[in-house]
């Protein structure tokens, strides 16, 4: 581990002298502007032609965020100046920002690919595919910077994290038996169970999820909704962290390995929208956006045979009473100010993932490039 992973963990990633932390949107503090947005300005921050990015998270007081990459390596991005107690050697500048990457997160020979990111007001995680899956739980300090949780199933494939709170989270992923893999903490990250078949729905033949933007599960006050896809496209649901659970059907795309719901949000307890369809034909819309008013219980396409197509990231606007959202994926970003019945293209650059800053601004990440998007 680089002795610049440690100097960075203590601001960034746990609430220290610095006050800084990893935070989900706000999704509700103050009235939204009625305004329609028409242009979206984009600002890259970092770019690399191998770069790979799909988990990011904001950095709370920072105006800021944290990434991990496909390639096991950390980054973060900040305001001028706010790394100024590194070396100079071990960060650059853009024009606007201060950079430290990448940081290397190895594990004895294995370099895992990172795919979700979550936090708690004390520490970060990151959630690696493939096998052996692994857990990162980063500290300040180096001998507690360590992998709190391995699972070696062949099949073991996870697709995303996220937290209630600061002692209960969830990660979920593809089947290794009868149904999803979730894995759930209790205890602040440092110990991670998964969840017996006999307490899930089971799964469908060929149903999995992606992970394609860290956003299959989404999380208001108790409730979580997981999003499933590929030849069934389904919403598992809890009303109790993850204690007890039910299935609810999707009219999404679904029947393939490569369609359904590659992303969910959900604005309040009632409100949600998910998006995807299938990659291999990003310009289908046929059947690809879906909405529930009812807490997920029921949903109903909405924008039919009408763009966007395939998308890998659907977020709602902070502050819009759950009217206004922004989907993107790599054939670009497009925006809807009215619950997402229709909707207005906004560029044609690519990007896997998506988190709001507050309702005008947003960061963005993909595959070469992290970016701040400004709507106008």
């Amino acid at each position: 581990m680089k002795k610049v992973l440690l100097l960075l963990i203590g601001p960034i990633l746990i609430i220290s002298i610095y006050g800084f932390g990893l935070n989900r949107e706000n999704k509700k503090t103050h009235q939204f502007d009625k305004k329609q947005f028409t242009t979206v300005e984009i600002e890259t921050i970092l770019q690399d032609s191998l770069l790979n990015v799909r988990a990011i998270e904001l950095v709370d007081g920072l105006e800021g965020l944290a990434f991990l990459t496909s390639k096991g390596e950390f980054g973060a991005i900040g305001p001028k100046g706010v790394f100024e107690f590194l070396a100079n050697e071990e960060l650059y500048a853009s024009e606007n920002y201060d950079i430290v990457f990448p940081i290397s997160l190895t594990y004895d020979s294995i370099v895992p690919n990172f795919r979700a990111l979550s936090a708690t007001e004390k520490h970060g995680y990151g959630i690696s595919i493939g096998s052996p899956a692994l857990i990162y739980k980063l500290n300040i300090e180096e001998d507690k910077i360590k992998v709190v949780y391995k699972e070696e199933h062949p099949k073991a494939f996870y697709d995303s994290m996220e937290f209630w709170n600061d002692q209960e989270g969830i990660a979920i992923g593809d089947p290794t038996d009868e149904c999803m893999s979730v894995i759930i903490t209790r205890d602040g990250g440092n110990t991670w169970t998964k969840l017996s078949c006999d307490v899930l729905p089971k799964s469908k033949e060929g149903e999995a999820a992606f992970a394609a933007s860290d956003t299959n599960i989404a999380i208001v006050g108790d409730k979580v909704w997981v999003a499933t896809g590929g030849k069934s496209s389904r919403i598992l649901y809890s009303a109790d962290k993850g204690k007890t659970w039910n299935v609810f059907e999707t009219p999404i795309v679904q029947g393939l390995e490569t369609t359904g719901m590659y992303s969910i949000d959900f604005y309040d307890e009632t409100n949600g929208f998910a998006i995807g369809g299938d990659y291999t034909k990003p310009a289908d819309s046929s059947a690809n956006k879906i909405r529930t008013q009812d807490g997920g219980k029921t949903w109903q396409l909405v924008a039919k045979n009408q763009s966007p197509g395939y998308r890998s990231c659907v977020k709602y606007i902070p502050n819009s009473n759950g009217k206004a959202l922004v989907a993107l994926g790599f054939k670009g970003i497009d925006y809807s100010s009215d619950y997402g019945n229709t909707w207005t293209h906004l560029s044609d650059e690519g990007f896997y993932t998506i988190r709001f800053l507050n309702d005008s601004v947003a960061y963005a990440a993909g595959r070469g490039r992290v970016s701040k998007l400004t709507f106008k």
